[in-house]
């Protein structure tokens, strides 16, 4: 037993990983992490920009697919699609044994689509129909455009990761979605699943910026508290959301909580603890991805107890002063939710120029 294991056995919290190799798939590194706790694994653009431009394990299939007259782009999508199969069945034992709760392995759709609601919709129907696995979580941005994407997947019975959150508000209307795509669904609702990934050292690198653009000794005072603090009152949205009749009565037909997972964990500022953004927001029905060092980091020093519900009025404070200051969260987060859409672009552009220049290198 880990304090991975410890994580969800006590706090019911379940750790994930937020990367993947295929070197790990093929020399045991994913089995190990597995073998040490993991309970699922996440993945997005840019984790797949820094696996197939550091890694020479890729060309051969790179390049039967183009000798075969396939594009660079239909190209990229093959090579995800068999990491993402083969990590699907390194997690489907942990799926069945958790009766669906954990196992999962999240994909992302194009990144170019975050502005366009029924190409996500076309794209996640894609992916899904392709991999068609129980254990498969497919990423669509929380966008105002993915909000009606989300909603139409739950109620098609598909299950759904919802990226790049970085407010409250826009977490409250995600698990809107999420509620309303269950309604619209007929019968037994068990089949489903669903996580609401909020971002947070992303947030505290921007606040902590504004901060110290303030530049008083109350500013600096509160650098470091905006991002556990946004966390903790997204949980208490969470028992909110989910403590009512309108759920009560979903949950009567098999219905899941749609949890939320802390994404973004890694401390950015190197003065900070590297398992602050795990220490500080473990409880029940929650999940936590971790990217490798941050796993490490954790097995090795990290500390268990429940923290996410410590305080809400604590919480609640550290934001009404960061605001008081002239920090606009509001501001923050449509930035914060700009960058990430651009920057998951970029990896996904990135990528098709390496590919093309390896293809060229390997014709």
């Amino acid at each position: 037993m880990t304090i991975l294991d410890d994580l969800f056995s006590q706090h019911g919290q379940s750790p994930w990983l937020d990367n993947l190799r295929r070197e790990w798939l093929h020399s045991g590194e994913l089995q190990n992490w597995i073998d040490k706790g993991v309970r699922g694994l996440t993945s997005n653009p840019s984790i797949f920009e820094k696996a197939i431009t550091d890694s020479e394990a890729y060309d051969q299939q790179f390049q039967s697919l183009i000798q075969n007259g396939v594009s660079i782009e239909d190209a990229y999508w093959a090579l995800v699609q068999t990491d993402i199969a083969d990590a699907l069945d390194l997690m489907k034992p942990i799926y069945d044994l958790s009766k669906g709760l954990d196992g999962y392995v999240s994909v992302e759709v194009d990144p170019r689509l975050a502005r366009d609601t029924s190409s996500t919709i076309d794209a996640a129907r894609y992916l899904d129909g392709q991999l068609s696995s129980k254990n498969l979580y497919i990423k669509i941005p929380g966008t105002k455009e993915g909000l009606p994407a989300i909603k139409q997947m739950i109620s098609e019975g598909r299950s759904i990761n919802v990226t790049l959150l970085f407010s409250l508000e826009r977490y409250a209307e995600v698990i809107e979605s999420y509620v309303s795509g269950l309604e619209a669904r007929d019968g037994d609702l068990s089949d489903v699943s669903s996580v609401a990934s909020f971002f947070i050292s992303r947030t505290e690198t921007e606040v902590d910026s504004r901060l110290e653009g303030i530049g008083t000794s109350e500013a600096l005072d509160l650098k470091g508290k905006t991002a556990v603090a946004q966390g903790q009152l997204a949980y208490r949205i969470f028992l909110e959301k989910f403590n009512t009749d309108r759920w009560k009565a979903l949950e009567n037909r098999g219905a899941r909580l749609q949890r939320p997972l802390w994404a973004s964990t890694s401390t950015k500022n190197p003065t900070y603890p590297d398992t602050l953004y795990v220490d500080q927001l473990i409880g029940p029905n929650t999940v936590n991805t971790l990217p490798d060092g941050t796993l490490a980091a954790f097995l090795d020093h990290g500390t268990l107890g429940r923290t996410i519900d410590a305080s809400f009025d604590a919480a609640i404070e550290v934001l009404q002063k960061v605001e008081a200051l002239g920090v606009n969260l509001e501001d923050v987060a449509d930035k914060l939710e700009r960058e990430g859409v651009l920057s998951f672009e970029n990896s996904f552009y990135n990528l098709l120029h390496t590919l093309s220049k390896k293809a060229e290198m390997l014709s």
